[in-house]
């Protein structure tokens, strides 16, 4: 785990490649909430194909980007991938990803029911803003958990909190509880003005790769993008420059200013559970990976 920029991909990689080289066969679980969408290669960073041929890589290209894809379908997924790798006498090595995905599936959550009525009377209001600060009134931990304009997360907060009664933070162990598990978890951190400066290069990378082109085919598409694909990190932007007349210019700044505020949030996350074990460097990622390793084979 750790935050978005940091390396997480490389360093996985060569994590299973040092314990592939000892005969300890590894093979890796994405858990991007983004990467399960075909298509949406360049924006999500998926590692390229032939190292997904080298490696066995999971939960990447497994839905259209017109599908809805949720937690609870990512985490049944991962249950499945985890079951056939070690069937295979491997081990599973779940990356990255968002903050609720990982706990799902390390604390086995049920995820709450849903309340149709409830949800229709709140997506009526257009302001979601409003939904926000009516959210921060009822559940303020969970409104701090989520962006003020991700309107589809704030209407299932409220669904779940006026449809049960019970605060949306409040089901799984909570905030502040951090059971027993079976899973190992490390995260790494690279310094913030490091990340933040790799956020941005990364996209400007991304952008020179084509992702004004990738995002603008997959909008034109047939069903286009679904309402989850279309909040992914710098998809949203690009589309407010291609559907709405924002500038390039504008719209990669948001993006990136975004993701940065989205590093910080996934950092929060994990810097509050005192299961994991971090691996830092001043800057190389890389640097991270024999640490890594030597956790890995503790018993």
């Amino acid at each position: 785990m750790g935050p978005t920029a940091s390396g997480k991909s490389d360093i996985a990689l060569a994590v299973a490649a040092a314990l592939n080289h000892r005969g300890q066969p590894v093979e890796l679980v994405s858990m991007d909430s983004m990467q399960v969408y075909r298509g949406m290669d360049i924006g999500t960073a998926k590692p390229p194909r032939p190292v997904r041929e080298r490696v066995p890589h999971h939960l990447i290209d497994v839905v259209d980007p017109s599908s809805a894809w949720d937690v609870t379908r990512h985490a049944a997924a991962v249950a499945g991938a985890v079951a056939a790798i070690e069937s295979r006498g491997a081990r599973a090595l779940l990356v990255g990803g968002t903050g609720l995905y990982v706990q799902a599936v390390v604390d086995d959550l049920a995820p709450p029911g849903r309340w149709p009525r409830v949800r229709r009377a709140l997506d009526a209001e257009a302001d979601t803003a409003a939904l926000y600060r009516r959210l921060s009134g009822v559940d303020p931990r969970a409104a701090s958990r989520m962006e003020p304009a991700n309107r589809r997360r704030i209407l299932r907060a409220l669904e779940v909190t006026l449809g049960s009664g019970r605060p949306f933070s409040s089901f799984g162990p909570g905030m502040d509880a951090f059971p027993p598990t079976r899973w190992r978890l490390a995260a790494v951190w690279l310094p913030r003005a490091v990340v933040a400066a790799r956020i941005e290069q990364r996209f400007h990378a991304m952008l020179d790769a084509g992702l004004v082109e990738e995002v603008a085919a997959l909008a034109s598409r047939p069903g286009g993008l679904s309402p989850t694909a279309r909040q992914a990190l710098g998809y949203k932007e690009l589309l407010a420059h291609l559907e709405g007349g924002v500038t390039l210019e504008l719209a990669t700044a948001a993006a990136v200013r975004r993701t940065r505020e989205f590093a910080r949030r996934q950092r929060m996350w994990w810097r509050r559970d005192p299961r994991v074990s971090w691996h830092g460097s001043p800057g190389n990622p890389l640097a991270v990976v024999p640490g890594l390793v030597a956790d890995w084979s503790e018993p």
